[in-house]
């Protein structure tokens, strides 16, 4: 039998285990021009909250008893597709399926043999797409400005921040534990961090280690953080909206300081950014994380959560902050 993950209920805040349940299926069968994969890696993301809730969004939501998707990498096991051959890896967006089939459509091949598997779901997959693309695109860094990143410590803040370093800024980031706060400068070569469970002025603390204040914000919290930066912004500051982490188990609209305010005064440019909106620089993207990895010049943390079962607790583990680096169960 061939076991499933659905989404059982919409989760009303903070998801809980009982949100999904896991099915029993017949194992699929292949026809010409499928493939049958089986899963070897699953990503989960904070984004993927988002999709739990019946509303209008940038994509479409999950729908109940449907099971859930992500990123993934896949091993053929078996082929009648003339694209694809036992053996091969592919990672694309699948469901929280053991095996299943398709047809080749969004199926891209990786190298096994040029990186780990599990790094084309983080530094060399959309993790480290959208830390490249957000920041070069929108935040649009120059040498000698500070950047500041909320969510340093995860997957796409980690990157971030590397990759603003290896483009001349300083670099402050922003996290929720001391250990954190030390591994974005031991590892990923921050210049400051910031605990912000243990910060009781966030604005304070920014001023601090920002003194020269801030020239781009790549904002993946939201949230009194968020706050805490705008009330040091530089003229022409670039902000780069990328996630909003605290909000996303709300069961209320959350107020705090107006925006307009800080945007007027700083003529600041404040831009939500998705993905897909730049799929056609995906290439270039690549190619530059590719090399960069390969020079030694970006690093990545991943932390593994191994079964298939523990799939559900593992997304859940995101809001409690308990990954370092990119959050992956490995089947």
């Amino acid at each position: 039998m061939n076991r499933t993950i659905i989404l059982n209920n919409r989760p009303a805040g903070r998801p809980q285990l009982n949100d999904f349940k896991t099915i029993e299926e017949e194992m699929p069968l292949i026809q010409d021009n499928e493939v049958l994969l089986k899963t070897r890696f699953v990503s989960v993301d904070p984004y993927l909250r988002g999709r739990m809730n019946d509303t209008k969004s940038y994509i479409a939501p999950f729908q109940l008893n449907k099971p859930i998707s992500s990123g993934m990498i896949a091993e053929v096991t078996e082929s009648r597709h003339p694209g694809f051959k036992q053996g091969d890896f592919v990672t694309g967006m699948l469901e929280w399926k053991e095996f299943q089939k398709s047809n080749g459509q969004g199926l891209t091949p990786v190298d096994a043999t040029k990186a780990p598997l599990s790094a084309y779901l983080g530094v060399l997959g959309m993790t480290g797409l959208t830390a490249y693309l957000g920041l070069t695109e929108i935040g649009a860094p120059k040498s000698g400005e500070t950047l500041v990143v909320s969510g340093a410590a995860g997957a796409v803040g980690s990157v971030v921040g590397q990759i603003g370093k290896i483009m001349g800024c300083r670099v402050v980031g922003i996290a929720g534990t001391d250990e954190k706060t030390a591994m974005l400068k031991s590892d990923f070569g921050f210049d400051e961090a910031i605990n912000y469970h243990t910060t009781a002025d966030m604005s304070q603390a920014i001023a601090k280690a920002c003194p020269e204040g801030v020239d781009v914000y790549f904002d993946n919290v939201g949230g009194t953080i968020t706050d805490g930066v705008l009330a040091n912004l530089n003229k022409f500051a670039r902000i780069v909206v990328c996630g909003s982490i605290s909000a996303y188990n709300a069961t209320t609209m959350p107020t705090g300081p107006r925006l307009e305010p800080f945007i007027l005064k700083n003529s600041a440019l404040m831009q939500g950014f998705i993905i897909g909106n730049y799929s056609g620089k995906f290439p270039e993207a690549f190619q530059k994380l590719s090399l960069w990895l390969k020079e030694g010049k970006l690093t990545y943390k991943e932390t593994i959560v191994e079964g298939f079962e523990n799939t559900p607790q593992a997304f859940i583990d995101l809001f409690d902050g308990k990954n370092k680096g990119k959050m992956i169960v490995k089947i």
